[in-house]
């Protein structure tokens, strides 16, 4: 049935959720006429521009409506459009921020409307030429600053659960952590931008989520949020950072890593962290960067617990040609590789102890490297006399080892704790046994058989039991 204002749905009007038809109104050549009219008032009057910019804002908040209620939405647009050119003009701030509030709190206002007044004020507080940056201010100018600061919180509260403004929300966080961040409040810089998830938005492109995520890691880093910097870390997939345009934000994010793994002191993750970053093509062309990360990679896997993976990464290095110019590294390699005692302190440690990673962190982190590389030597030792012993006089490994008797006992006592050796210590004989450590088969066939020894000894004792009932 045909509607009361005459025609189709293409010629006067579109179609409403129950079916009706919406009148659609062509206001296109008012809009015109009402703008340049604004315009004009408030050109006219200078010495009351308040006023005739409240003259000029309620003539165009009345063709706003008109055009919102008629479905006018090329004309609505070009209307809020021109609302916010006139405060802006006008240098009044206020005037601005409450303009934007007041048009985008419209009852039924147009998704295109909204849209438009965010991406229409967003280049006067955010750098149009920097997409995360906010608009720089004259310093000594704290006024300039302020109406940048509240206009870029209130466009981040206007974007605020609209899908489609995922990608203009944000930039707006990052430029308002940007400035919490300038202004010296890290935990608040920190807390604005962990409250996007950017990685459930569907607007944005996976080089500027990663490049968000890796910010947000930065800044709890900053705030000494480890568990947090954590968590944020388990969102960034990997897989994509091995891309070929991905190679800047994979450096970046693996010296991110290498702060939070040297606040847990974890030397193996520091040094995948470390191979990782070689391993980038762009690095293994720069001689000086992919130096540096090679050495810091063998560093740590010397600092790093004996476990396969360790061994793999190091056999791995060692095959690597790269390592020819590293002669430090190579050395420390083959001490590591080798089935012999290594004495300590090493030829090198005095220049391995000036390597910029090994202080970076500060005196503390130092020391506690210093002390770690002297037990990586001694369980290395210890290891090595294992695979040549299987006894050996306690006295005499302590001599072999550089070692008290004390220091020798409870270092392979932590070492057997750890499951890294297997061994007893007999101590008023001072003797140390050393066996291997068996492989699940043999310790399943070990059991089997005394099962079958077990066995055959209730037999045995049940066979003599009926033979004595016998007798009686």
């Amino acid at each position: 049935m045909a509607s009361a204002t005459g025609g189709g749905i293409g010629a006067s009007g579109s179609a409403t959720n129950d079916g009706q038809l919406e009148e659609k109104l062509d206001l296109s050549k008012e809009t015109e006429e009402k703008i340049a009219q604004a315009q004009t008032l408030l050109a006219a009057s200078s010495s009351s521009s308040s006023s005739s910019l409240k003259e000029a804002l309620a003539l165009l908040s009345a063709l706003e409506k008109r055009c919102r209620t008629g479905n006018d939405v090329p004309s609505l647009v070009k209307t809020c459009e021109a609302s916010l050119d006139l405060c802006f003009e006008a240098k009044d701030d206020v005037a601005l921020r409450a303009t934007i509030e007041t048009l985008c709190s419209r009852r039924s206002q147009k998704t295109q409307a909204v849209r438009s007044i965010v991406q229409k004020a967003l280049p006067w507080c955010m750098d149009p030429h920097q997409t995360y940056v906010p608009l720089q201010v004259d310093a000594g100018s704290a006024e300039a600053k302020e109406a940048r600061d509240k206009l870029v919180e209130c466009l981040r509260d206007i974007t605020d659960g609209k899908i489609f403004l995922e990608a203009e929300r944000a930039r707006l966080t990052r430029g308002l952590a940007t400035i919490k961040e300038q202004d010296g409040d890290i935990a608040e810089a920190a807390n604005v931008l962990q409250d996007v998830h950017v990685e459930t938005y569907g607007s944005l492109s996976k080089r500027e989520k990663i490049e968000f995520i890796l910010e947000q890691m930065r800044l709890t880093l900053l705030k000494q949020d480890f568990v947090r910097a954590a968590i944020v870390a388990g969102k960034v997939n990997q897989k994509f950072l091995n891309e070929e345009s991905m190679q800047d934000y994979k450096v970046q994010f693996f010296q991110l890593m290498t702060q939070y793994h040297s606040h847990d002191k974890n030397a193996f993750e520091l040094a995948k962290d470390y191979h990782a970053m070689y391993s980038t093509p762009q690095v293994l062309q720069n001689e000086h960067d992919w130096k540096k990360y090679l050495q810091n990679t063998i560093l740590f896997l010397a600092l790093s617990e004996y476990s396969l993976e360790q061994q793999q990464l190091l056999l791995k290095i060692q095959q690597d040609s790269n390592l020819e110019k590293l002669d430090i590294g190579k050395s420390l390699i083959q001490s590591l590789l080798t089935q012999e005692i290594v004495n300590w302190p090493l030829p090198h440690l005095e220049q391995i102890q000036q390597w910029e990673v090994y202080h970076k962190e500060g005196a503390d982190l130092a020391d506690h490297w210093s002390n770690t590389f002297h037990r990586r030597i001694i369980q290395h030792n210890v290891r090595v006399v294992s695979q040549y012993y299987t006894r050996i006089q306690g006295s005499r490994l302590a001599t072999l080892l550089q070692l008290t008797p004390l220091e020798l006992e409870q270092e392979i006592s932590a070492m057997v704790s750890a499951g890294m050796l297997k061994a007893k210590i007999n101590r008023p004989h001072d003797i140390v046994q050393f066996s291997k450590k068996k492989s699940s088969e043999e310790v399943l066939t070990d059991w089997a058989t005394d099962i079958d020894t077990l066995l055959n000894l209730v037999e045995s004792t049940n066979h003599l039991i009926h033979k004595e009932n016998m007798t009686q």
